[in-house]
Formats: structure tokens, sequence, C-alpha cells
């Protein structure tokens, strides 16, 4: 029991930290106090092991606790099998249209995130030189210009033409850019459509793109820095459940 204590009170301050380091990255997004619950859980199994607390439960408790707890860890690993079924698509050649989903805009240009996304866009409309792209996002408060604008100043320093890019810059979440940009074309059921978008996010932007349009729709994955991908891939959970509900 004191090798597990050992490993309940690691837990909680690899969550502690991590969440100050996710918050230092200044994303905008609240997505670090999932971390600080996260320590705050695993400090309660400290405590509770370290007071000999447990006996001192009764048994319905005991087991609705375990209960909910195993819950919970069945519909995230769900989830995470989910994300990963997506997680190295490379979208099918001939697309007629690519989306990229919008993220943060800094003052000096896309952040890390937006820009993996677009350098994969670049990539492939490189490949694909009948393909057109959509960039979307509105501006937030913590940006100076919007997203869709902001994708588009980028892709064209990276030599896309402009007759090739159309922006779409009102959104302010996933559903909305997926929604918003497939309002701004035609679509059938033979057109071949791709959601670019970072890899721990695909499978919920194909999965929303899928119930707004009857196109072929697959994702392009980019790259996401590790040390960030434990946060992206635990928040990610949160959004597939809320958009399944």
């Amino acid at each position: 029991m004191h090798k597990l204590r050992r490993v309940y009170a690691l837990l909680a301050i690899l969550s502690l930290v991590y969440s100050v380091a996710v918050f230092m990255v200044g994303s905008g997004t609240f997505s670090f106090i999932i971390w600080i619950f996260a320590a705050i859980f695993w400090g309660f199994l400290y405590l509770m092991d370290k007071k000999s607390l447990w006996p001192k439960i009764p048994k319905a408790i005991k087991y609705a606790f375990r209960s909910i707890v195993a819950i919970c860890l069945t519909i995230f690993v769900i989830c995470q099998g989910c994300i990963l079924t997506q997680f190295f698509s490379k979208g099918e050649s001939g697309a007629e249209y690519i989306i990229v989903l919008g993220a943060q805009m800094r003052d000096w240009g896309p952040s890390v995130v937006y820009k993996a996304r677009l350098d994969s866009a670049v990539e492939y409309l490189n490949n694909n030189p009948d393909t057109k792209v959509i960039v979307t996002g509105g501006q937030g408060a913590n940006e100076s210009i919007s997203e869709g604008e902001g994708g588009q100043e980028y892709l064209l320093s990276q030599g896309i033409n402009k007759d090739r890019i159309l922006v779409e810059k009102d959104s302010v979440d996933t559903d909305e850019n997926i929604s918003n940009a497939l309002s701004l074309i035609d679509t059938d059921n033979d057109m071949k459509i791709c959601i670019v978008t970072n890899n721990f996010h695909v499978f919920r932007g194909v999965m929303i793109a899928k119930r707004y349009t009857n196109a072929q729709i697959s994702g392009i994955a980019a790259f996401t820095q590790y040390q960030y991908l434990p946060n992206n891939m635990v928040r990610e959970t949160f959004g597939i459940l809320k958009d399944i509900l």
C-alpha cells in the first residue's frame, strides 16, 4: 500500500506541475483546470490511503465511487480509441476543397498549433494543384486578427495563390468552423472534402463534418507537440462527449 501511496503522490505532483505548464502556454483556454482537478483527485486518494480512511467508508459509497471511476475510465478509453482511428490520417487525394480548422492567432502570426495545420494544408495543396482551401475562424478577444484572415496571410506567404483560398471569419468553435465553411460552397455526394486539423482533433472534425454534408469526408492530421499531447487528448475527450450529447 505504501508503494501505491507514493504513486498517488507522484501523480498529484505531476498533474499540478503540468497544469502550470499548460497555463503558461497562454492559449486562451481553461484546459489547465482539468489537471488541477486531476491533482486534487490523486491527492484525495493519497490522503484516504495515508489516513487509512477507506475502512471507515460505508460499502455502498465505496462501491458507488469505484463504479463511477470505472465508468469514467471506460468512456475515456473508448474516446481515446476513437481519436487514434484518425490520428495518422493523410486525407484522400484529389479533394475539391480542404477545410483548415482555425486556432489561435498570435501578434506575430499563427500559433504553433495553427501553423502545424496550415503547413499540412500547404503540403496538400502543393501536391494537389486543383484543390482549393477554406481557412476558418473568427477573432477572439486575445487576437489582433481573425483566424481565417490570419490563415489566409500565412498561406499567401507560403506561395499559395489567392484565388485558391476562401476565408471564413465568423466562427467561434469547431462546429461553426465546419458548418460555416461548408455554407460557402455547393457540395454533392461525389465531392471530396478534407478536414485539416491536428492529429488529436481529426476524429471529431470528421465526425462533425459528416453531420452537415453527404460529401466524401476525410481527415488530414497535422503534427502536435508531444509535451502538449496529453492535455489535448484529454480535453478532446470532453469535446467528443459534448458533440455526442
